[in-house]
């Protein structure tokens, strides 16, 4: 192999992994754990992609506006197994979700529950990514103490 086209393959693969990191990111890279926010209003938009799920919903802003906010989830498949479906939220649904603003000020968020309209509050972020734990994650579990801890 030529060393033109050993150079040109590497810098393909070292792309690659460049774009394949930035798509996927921890928590504390983007949202505010020090910001937590209350979201109420009508979904306009979902998207099921990976590696994260959003829901876009329409918020009264401050100024009595409307304005639409970005509402990060898990992976889809990790929203199915809180009881987040295709079937459970639809566009127009009213929903409520608790999160963590986006540090840039965009309206943007990590959200954390979701308040359906008959009640049931579901768990909407993902695990591990460095969200502040505070025990409502269905996925921490306690860890037994050991003897002598």
């Amino acid at each position: 192999m030529s060393v033109k086209r050993w150079l040109m393959a590497a810098a393909a693969v070292w792309l690659g992994a460049i774009m394949s990191l930035s798509a996927h990111h921890a928590f504390s890279s983007e949202f505010d754990a020090n910001a937590p926010v209350t979201l109420r209003g009508p979904i306009t938009r979902i998207e099921w992609i990976n590696p994260h799920a959003w829901i876009h919903m329409e918020v009264t802003g401050p100024d009595g506006k409307p304005v639409i906010w970005m509402v990060e989830g898990g992976t889809p498949n990790t929203l199915q197994r809180t009881g987040i479906t295709r079937d459970s939220i639809k566009i127009g649904t009213v929903i409520v979700v608790s999160g963590y603003k986006a540090k840039d000020g965009r309206l943007r968020a990590n959200g954390r529950d979701m308040t359906l309209p008959d009640g049931r509050t579901l768990f909407m972020g993902s695990s591990g990514t460095g969200a502040p734990r505070d025990g409502r994650d269905p996925r921490e579990r306690a860890q037994p103490k050991k003897p002598g801890r």
